[in-house]
């Protein structure tokens, strides 16, 4: 659980928990039976509630098999002509069969492809991206990309001397109305 949690129940639970069970025992009183049986489904509650908060809070855990799929620019992280403009012009897919395609495009229009192969580093708790392009290349994937992960998903950050970082997200292109 957590550091406070834990001092919580050793300092206050468990003394509040075997001083009723002794009043209980000496005493055989309902109301100290009542009392013990409310702070034991208190504490189980409280468990229970803990377990699901921290399962909903924690970060995804990725595998190889997460990368696989389309990307796009995320035009929510940063909104704007520029987000616009990237999302027309940048996608990428990663393969079952680990190769990534990376498109310089005109909209729906492919005009460039670059290719290259896709592992994972797994010598951390979620698998890290490593891209190995064939040369030339594009600026843009002259470095692996940086893994943020969320509770739900996750966005790979890109960093481009041109253009600073850039963010994709899965998703499938659709046509956009500025």
């Amino acid at each position: 659980m957590g550091f406070a949690f834990n001092l919580l129940f050793v300092f206050v639970f468990l003394p509040l928990l075997v001083l009723l069970i002794v009043t209980w025992v000496v005493i055989r009183k309902k109301r100290f039976g009542k009392e013990l049986g409310y702070l034991l489904l208190g504490l189980i509650g409280l468990l229970a509630l803990v377990y699901l908060i921290s399962t909903l809070a924690a970060d995804k855990v990725l595998q190889k098999g997460d990368y696989y799929g389309e990307y796009i620019i995320d035009r929510k992280y940063f909104k704007g002509k520029q987000a616009d403009w990237q999302y027309n012009n940048f996608r990428f897919k990663i393969e079952k069969d680990n190769n990534i395609y990376f498109y310089i495009t005109d909209k729906e229009k492919i005009l460039k492809t670059y290719k290259g192969k896709i592992s994972t580093l797994k010598s951390y708790r979620s698998e890290r991206l490593v891209i190995d392009m064939e040369q030339p290349t594009f600026h843009l994937l002259q470095s692996n990309p940086t893994v943020y992960r969320s509770a739900w998903n996750f966005y790979l950050v890109f960093y481009s001397n041109k253009f600073n970082n850039m963010y994709f997200k899965k998703g499938t292109w659709k046509s956009i109305s500025n």
